[in-house]
């Protein structure tokens, strides 16, 4: 019993330090893109600092929780993702596919948001005609989430300190929190960079 209590509290220690380096990994981007609308004068900057608000009010208060519901989660994904097209504009194409759930869904906070991140952060750039598709569907307690984006391998940056950090933190808690009930695929294929992310919601 001792042996099981100090498994779960040391589980919760790792989990809660996992998820403190999300917050920000992903400030740093979404700060950086308000100064690149402000530089602009964009008339959007104010409707960026709206979304920004709300993803700060989710991370701040919403994050600590053990669970939140799918809809907060998506909600979360969408703003981000509205902030970055903003940023891009027509430069970037992005096909976003929400299927509704068939009921109501929970899940860890901020457990999607770094495959996205990730898409932006190497799907563009230097990309020729870039293209990120993210797609959404939750099915009698199945999540299916997938990512793709362009990619040129002949151009590939080379990796800062803290590129990678995202995908390794999420792969990372979804091995302590799913286990055996996830499945997640990474690949390159035919150009393009693919993360299909399976979950048995229980």
């Amino acid at each position: 019993e001792f042996r099981r209590v100090l498994f779960r509290s040391t589980l919760k220690t790792e989990l809660s330090l996992l998820r403190s380096q999300v917050s920000p990994h992903f400030m740093f981007n979404v700060l950086n893109n308000m100064v690149a609308l402000a530089r602009k004068n964009s008339e959007q900057l104010e409707s960026s600092l709206i979304k920004l608000s709300s993803l700060m009010r989710y991370m701040l208060y919403e994050a600590d929780e053990e669970k939140v519901s799918l809809e907060k989660e998506v909600d979360y994904l969408q703003s981000y993702i509205d902030l970055q097209q903003q940023r891009f504009g027509k430069k970037l194409k992005v096909n976003v596919t929400m299927h509704a759930p068939d009921k109501q869904y929970e899940l860890e906070p901020m457990l999607l948001i770094p495959f996205v991140e990730n898409a932006f952060k190497h799907g563009t750039g230097m990309i020729e005609n870039p293209t990120i598709d993210i797609e959404l569907e939750v099915q009698k307690n199945i999540l299916r989430f997938t990512v793709r984006n362009k990619y040129d391998p002949a151009s590939e940056e080379i990796k800062d300190k803290t590129s990678g950090i995202g995908l390794n933190n999420v792969q990372r808690r979804l091995n302590l929190l799913y286990g055996n009930n996830h499945s997640l695929m990474i690949n390159r294929q035919d150009n393009a960079f693919v993360v299909s992310l399976q979950i048995f919601l229980t």
